[in-house]
């Protein structure tokens, strides 16, 4: 397969599995089940689990094992770009060419639909544990753990609640690195050690990856602020130029469009030399960073 048509393959695994568990109902409660739906299965690139999915095939492992992991992480991204997008927030009206959930449910609804989708990530990954039949829950709860962090306090809350405080202010470069480690590089990092760690990677292994994910997830910021300055609301699916209407220091405003791409390439060329060790094996990975510099949306 070449890789539009493996990226299509992880892809069409991870939204049957996510339809398939979060389904519409009749209980009383069934709007915030719609609204949860409404936003999981709103499309995107589906980056996050991919990335897990890709690591476990890398690594021997089996990806039934992987994906209830993989699967979570999505749900808990997905959380906070509703979050993200509340009037509190960014306060924007579309995501993914669609209106964002509190301009389709209300703010309250989108508020619980995200709080929900929290839960639910947390109850996929330890009903996978707990009925583990075999000896890898160890690996699990270790794989859970990493997720927790990155998700939490030492991760993307961090980064929003500086992001959150620094609007209408000029950050230093060391702050909005650190911010962004946090806001998006952890999510972006947290499928890649998570699926290392349920396919029991060696600790060399486990290193390279993770250094591999941590550059991806740089390149993929400065490439959301370039999208922001040059990309177009068609093919985003939400208004460009927010970041300046919000005040917001990004890499662009720091150090201009070209600077930026030069660090784009830098970075992601940085990415790539991390999985060298891997072979030919590791071909998606590498044309996955390659393809994140080159996307439109």
């Amino acid at each position: 397969m070449n890789f539009k048509e493996n990226q299509q393959r992880y892809a069409d695994l991870v939204n049957a599995f996510l339809d398939n568990y979060v389904k519409e109902n009749d209980l009383l409660e069934k709007s915030v089940y719609s609204a949860m739906r409404y936003s999981l299965l709103a499309g995107g690139k589906r980056l996050r689990p991919v990335l897990a999915l890709a690591v476990c095939e890398l690594l021997g492992g089996d990806i039934n094992e992987v994906m209830p992991f993989a699967c979570a992480i999505e749900m808990v991204h997905t959380y906070s770009l509703i979050h993200d997008d509340l009037p509190a927030m960014d306060n924007d009206d579309f995501r993914r060419g669609k209106l964002t959930n509190h301009k389709k449910f209300g703010e309250a609804i989108a508020i619980l639909a995200g709080d929900g989708l929290l839960n639910l990530a947390f109850e996929l990954m330890i009903e996978s544990t707990a009925t583990d039949n075999c000896n890898n829950a160890v690996q699990k709860v270790k794989a859970m753990s990493y997720i927790a962090k990155s998700s939490g306090i030492h991760g993307m809350i961090a980064g929003q609640v500086i992001d959150t405080e620094s609007e209408n202010k000029e950050v230093a470069y060391e702050t909005l690195e650190y911010m962004h480690k946090c806001k998006t590089g952890a999510l972006i990092k947290a499928p890649v050690v998570s699926s290392a760690i349920i396919c029991n990677a060696s600790e060399e292994d486990l290193r390279s990856l993770e250094a591999y994910a941590g550059n991806l997830g740089l390149a993929f910021q400065i490439k959301d602020d370039i999208l922001d300055v040059e990309g177009s609301t068609e093919k985003l699916g939400k208004k460009v130029g927010s970041d300046e209407s919000n005040k917001k220091t990004t890499y662009v405003s720091l150090y201009g469009l070209e600077k930026s791409k030069q660090m784009l390439r830098e970075t992601t060329e940085e990415a790539i030399k991390n999985i060298g060790k891997f072979g030919p094996n590791a071909n998606f990975l590498r044309e996955l960073a390659e393809y994140l510099i080159v996307r439109e949306m």
